[in-house]
């Protein structure tokens, strides 16, 4: 059978700052994220199978992402825990914001490695993530193929 990639597409605010930065993204800033999310597999041919023809259905998908990354990063606010940044978080947690904490610069090119990680862990046995694309502006996005990662 052969191995067929299916994408969906996810949005999501979130804000950020990156913390010893030389240019304006040091300041607080938020972007409206999209996030397509493709994985690949080979069709379920069991005939009694509800799913059968699908990859991966399309919804099952759609709750492993949401889980994952947009309901955890939808209208949250990034820092790295290892910078100063930390007591920032703390004043906005706070006063009840959501502040999410890594262990990295919350750059787009960290937060997609941080995405494929969660999302690869979720996935069904036979479904491989094939590729992520995080694009933070109109024009700017970072992508991760897992052929570049092996």
């Amino acid at each position: 059978m052969s191995n067929i990639r299916i994408t969906k597409k996810f949005s999501f605010e979130t804000g950020h700052a990156l913390y010893g930065y030389d240019g304006k993204c040091k300041n607080v800033h938020g972007h409206s994220y999209k996030l397509s999310v493709t994985v690949i597999g080979s069709p379920i041919t069991d005939r009694s199978n509800v799913k059968l023809g699908m990859v991966i259905d399309f919804t099952d998908l759609k709750k492993i992402v949401k889980e994952e990354v947009v309901d955890q990063f939808d209208h949250a606010t990034v820092f790295n825990q290892t910078t100063p940044h930390v007591e920032l978080a703390k004043e906005l947690k706070d006063r009840g914001h959501h502040v999410i904490l890594v262990d990295y610069q919350p750059t787009s090119e960290n937060m997609i490695v941080d995405f494929a990680a969660r999302i690869k862990s979720r996935l069904p046995e036979g479904i491989n993530l094939f590729s992520l694309k995080l694009q933070e502006t109109e024009s700017s996005f970072a992508e991760w193929f897992a052929s570049d990662n092996v």
